[in-house]
């Protein structure tokens, strides 16, 4: 080849590489532009607030007082791992609350209540269930909500749902 030639494909190479960068110049802007979307969206996307999953927990927390006294050890099991879920979710969707950073304390009262469906153990339920909700309430305490005191309910939440096992 001559040097004409040489010089020309050298020349041909640098065009087509400052080409090319320039098209990976616009694809990385417009990747960067997407990422921010997505960042905007994420960041205005619903989570449920501490609240909701508080009111789910009292609700499921009710639900394990009637099953468990009434020897419903399958809907106890499933009441005490829906509280224990929701808990998981707050730590997840609310880990920027200062309440989150208590959410431990639960742990012993849970495994306690675990315990007690896993015996089936009706005496051991109701202190078990006792303490998970004198928990909840030194939870509350320790996080300036003490005025949201939980009790042992009286009554159950639902007309619709049986709490004794079908047999």
């Amino acid at each position: 080849m001559s040097h004409g030639h040489i010089t020309l494909i050298g020349v041909l190479l640098v065009i087509s590489g400052l080409v090319s960068c320039g098209s990976s110049d616009q694809r990385t802007l417009k990747l960067e532009q997407r990422v921010d979307s997505l960042q905007t969206r994420i960041a205005h996307a619903y989570r449920p607030g501490l609240g909701e999953f508080m009111s789910g927990i009292q609700v499921h927390h009710v639900k394990l007082w009637f099953a468990g006294t009434q020897a419903n050890w399958k809907l106890a099991d499933f009441e005490v791992h829906e509280i224990m879920e929701s808990i998981d979710d707050i730590k997840t969707y609310a880990s920027d609350r200062k309440e989150t950073k208590q959410m431990g304390m639960l742990d012993p009262a849970l495994d306690s209540v675990n315990a007690a469906i896993a015996k089936q153990d009706t005496a051991l339920f109701r202190s078990s269930y006792l303490l998970l909700t004198q928990t909840c309430n030194s939870c509350h305490q320790a996080t300036d909500h003490g005025f949201n005191v939980i009790i042992v309910p009286t009554s159950p939440p639902f007309s619709d749902q049986q709490f004794m096992p079908a047999h």
